[in-house]
């Protein structure tokens, strides 16, 4: 298939332009770069460097098999301070999107979206039934675009999937997570090792968990990467589709840092601190949907797996 990602020079899309490379597919880039590295992308896609609402109609003109679509802002904290950032750099160019969508005829559309989108879970593991009430302007952006998407599905027969997940992490070979603002537990904690911060922080240990810090739902970004190619395969037009993506357990903060101790050999120092309003005990997204519908598992689920990984790819950055 010839196939547009969005947003592609960024950490989940530049894995799954490499996934979609390896299985065979020929891909484009459209990235503004913005928050994205132009060395990500993959070797053998084609680069468009440009703002994806405003390129996004002569792009698809081009006749393309589908959109995976990563392009988003996405940090938590900066929605709630600058939310016309995130409600026009996530909404209004996923409307635009969406139209050059409609006019060419593109049939498929997988979309990155969030379990942010459910806010504080009344249930833990979260399905995609649970009510959809984000705490957070990010996630509210997220959840408009699911609305456009499925409004886009029925009246113009597009083929649509949303991938709904929480904590990304690992690495696939040489594209791996870089942020210029890092708020991601596992890098933080790898940039510890580093010697790039003194320590890391613990927001409260006595939480309502085995250890009592918080528990959080962690995947491979490979296998996040596999699920959007077979939400590609399984996309069925006038339909939009939502699957939670998880490992199924979550991990605790501390077995995090333990792990990350482990893996890279240094003592990582940990402070404990107060906890963060609306931080609830343990988010776990459900993937029973996501199994039985999509043939999805997470092939590298362990923890050790996913720090090892990730390791590897920040400790050869670091070198290089």
């Amino acid at each position: 298939m010839k196939l547009l990602v969005t947003g592609g020079a960024g950490y989940v899309g530049s894995v799954c332009a490499a996934r979609l490379l390896e299985a065979g597919h020929e891909v484009v880039v459209v990235d503004d770069l913005s928050t994205g590295h132009a060395d990500a992308i993959p070797d053998g896609c084609k680069f468009v460097e440009a703002d994806i609402a405003e390129a996004a109609g002569d792009l698809l003109a081009d006749s393309f098999d589908g959109v995976l679509h990563f392009a988003a802002k996405s940090l938590v904290g900066e929605s709630m301070q600058e939310p016309f950032k995130y409600w026009h750099g996530n909404v209004v160019t996923s409307l635009r999107l969406l139209e050059a969508v409609r006019e060419h005829g593109t049939p498929r559309l997988v979309f990155s979206s969030t379990a942010a989108t459910y806010g504080e879970p009344e249930n833990v593991p979260i399905t995609e039934d649970a009510p959809t009430r984000p705490t957070n302007t990010y996630g509210a952006t997220k959840l408009a675009i699911d609305h456009a998407i499925s409004s886009y599905a029925a009246a113009h027969g597009l083929a649509a999937v949303s991938l709904r997940y929480f904590n990304v992490a690992g690495a696939h070979g040489a594209f791996g997570e870089r942020h210029t603002v890092e708020t991601h537990l596992i890098p933080i904690v790898l940039q510890v090792a580093l010697g790039q911060r003194e320590q890391v922080q613990m927001f409260g240990d006595d939480w309502p968990t085995e250890d009592g810090t918080c528990v959080r739902d962690y995947i491979h970004v490979t296998d996040l990467a596999d699920a959007h190619l077979l939400a590609l395969e399984h996309a069925q037009p006038g339909t939009h589709r939502v699957y939670n993506l998880g490992n199924g357990t979550g991990f605790s903060v501390k077995q995090v840092i333990d792990t990350c101790r482990k893996v890279t050999g240094h003592p990582i120092p940990a402070l404990v601190a107060p906890r963060r309003a609306g931080d609830p005990a343990t988010l776990v997204a459900s993937s029973q949907r996501a199994r039985e519908e999509l043939s999805w598992e997470p092939a590298r689920a362990d923890l050790e797996r996913i720090v090892r990984d990730a390791w590897e790819f920040t400790r050869s950055r670091n070198q290089g």
